[in-house]
């Protein structure tokens, strides 16, 4: 599993990519869109912003995986939006979007997995890595 330390030198890469190109590369990975997902530290209050991409977008709903690469534990992020709803969307070229997010129920999960499996394939194999059930989170 990636440690903390992986997973923010891989945004730090992201972004600066996404800087170096002025936004002509980096808001597309594995066929996905790329969002910057922006919530409200649970223990800090301080906004923490992750790039993240989204396997289904259902009308005006996004929704975004709280896979953390299989690992045994949630991403920080799922913590902080669960502990606070209210989150900041941007996509390219689109100004920031307040949205509230919210964890998909166990049968949206389960007609969403096999349709965000077939985006991007590795998800599937992150969820046989852990006993933990990968969380789908719908931002509207």
């Amino acid at each position: 599993m990636p440690s903390n330390a992986t997973l923010k030198a891989m945004n730090i890469a992201h972004r600066i990519i996404l800087r170096v190109t002025g936004g002509r590369k980096g808001w597309e990975a594995g066929n996905m869109p790329v969002l910057e997902l922006t919530t409200t530290g649970r223990k800090t209050g301080k906004p923490r912003s992750v790039m993240l991409t989204s396997p289904i977008q259902e009308g005006e709903s996004i929704v975004i995986v709280a896979s953390r690469g299989g690992d045994d534990f949630h991403p920080a992020w799922y913590l902080n939006l669960v502990e606070n709803p209210r989150v900041q969307v941007k996509f390219k070229g689109e100004p920031t979007k307040t949205m509230t997010a919210r964890t998909a129920t166990a049968e949206e999960r389960a007609r969403l997995w096999p349709i965000v499996e077939q985006k991007y394939k590795g998800y599937a194999g992150y969820q046989q890595r852990t006993d933990r059930e990968i969380p789908l989170i719908f931002l509207d």
